[in-house]
């Protein structure tokens, strides 16, 4: 239970930290970013508190979808339409947090009063944004278990398409709840990126299924896949025989700011589905357990540091716990209390089999 509860703060830990309240948010430059990290004494001198290191929309829509899936809902269905309902209603306290844009159109394209239909959006060409990846972990949570798989593909494609209905939008909700299972299975991490590959295929088969835009997603589908691929070879980790990422030996602030540029779709590093949580997961190959490695890499970097810090700080908090983690970056974090029980609950609801 540690874990899932370790997860989920620091999940908004690492939210808190990238967005500082907008201000690193809108900055494209790292190096700026560290300095001014340096100004104010290093990670190590952060207390984090309400109201200079608030929570963004990301987490507060994380914390959405994790209220839906602890619920006694019967079937799938009814877990979408209560998913629905909390979404429409969550967009109120989203206020003055900066939503993402593709969040908001979508989230105005759900139906609560609409029984059949209710999650049923239309394709949109802007959905390929990271808020349906940064949303997702705790679906990844739920249904960690490896024979829970076809639960997990089918719930991380609806609830990143009722928001961001485009592939490279909830493909990335698909990813991050593959990795967070995958932490919690004690996966090694140089796999995740491999076998989220082996994944995508059921996804594909999931989404013909369900008949719903095939022409549209066939047209964007190969885009994720494409980059995704490029990635892996650039570590050094496609194939079974390779178990060690390949970094280069210069990786200071600037470095790392143009590598990501490249991987993005629009140069905004982390903006997008597939690049937001692979920023998350380079971070995490190249952290292992040093938590400050993985601010540095996955929160202090030019563009959007609350997206990638986000995922990071949850998938550290599932691999590795809490205990390595200065208390002060969490004791007076918005919401503690809230995102501990949520953490808790998600233990055991996906403890209690259905």
């Amino acid at each position: 239970m540690e874990k899932f509860q370790a997860g989920v703060v620091l999940g908004g830990v690492g939210d808190a930290l990238g967005y500082r309240k907008g201000r690193w948010e809108s900055c494209t430059s790292g190096q700026q970013i560290q300095q001014e990290l340096s100004s104010l004494g290093g990670l190590g001198a952060l207390k984090l508190d309400t109201e200079n290191w608030p929570l963004s929309d990301r987490t507060l829509m994380h914390m959405t979808t994790a209220e839906a899936l602890i619920t006694d809902f019967w079937c799938l269905d009814d877990l979408y339409r209560e998913l629905v309902r909390l979404y429409v209603q969550a967009m109120a306290s989203l206020q003055g947090r900066a939503p993402e844009p593709g969040t908001v159109e979508g989230c105005a394209h759900l139906k609560p009063d609409n029984y059949l239909l209710a999650w049923h959006t239309p394709f949109n060409e802007k959905g390929s944004g990271c808020g349906a990846a940064t949303k997702a972990m705790c679906v990844g949570m739920r249904y960690w278990q490896p024979e829970r798989l076809d639960n997990l593909v089918e719930v991380a494609i609806e609830t990143g398409r009722m928001t961001h209905n485009h592939p490279t939008g909830f493909l990335g909700s698909l990813c991050t709840a593959l990795f967070a299972s995958y932490a919690l299975q004690g996966k090694p991490p140089v796999r995740w990126g491999r076998d989220l590959m082996k994944v995508i295929p059921k996804a594909e088969e999931y989404c013909r299924k369900t008949i719903r835009h095939m022409a549209e997603y066939q047209e964007k589908w190969f885009y994720f896949v494409a980059k995704w691929q490029f990635y892996l070879e650039e570590r050094g980790i496609e194939d079974e025989s390779q178990n060690k990422a390949a970094f280069p030996d210069r990786y200071d602030p600037e470095e790392s700011d143009k590598v990501y540029k490249r991987w993005s779709s629009e140069g905004r590093a982390g903006h997008m589905g597939h690049d937001a949580p692979m920023i998350a997961y380079d971070a995490l190959l190249a952290s292992g357990s040093d938590w400050s490695e993985l601010c540095k890499r996955a929160m202090f970097h030019g563009g959007e540091g609350g997206a990638t810090g986000s995922i990071a700080g949850c998938l550290y908090g599932l691999l590795y716990g809490i205990d390595q983690v200065p208390s002060m970056l969490y004791q007076n974090l918005e919401k503690r209390d809230l995102l501990e029980e949520l953490g808790a609950k998600l233990y055991k609801a996906a403890s209690t089999e259905k």
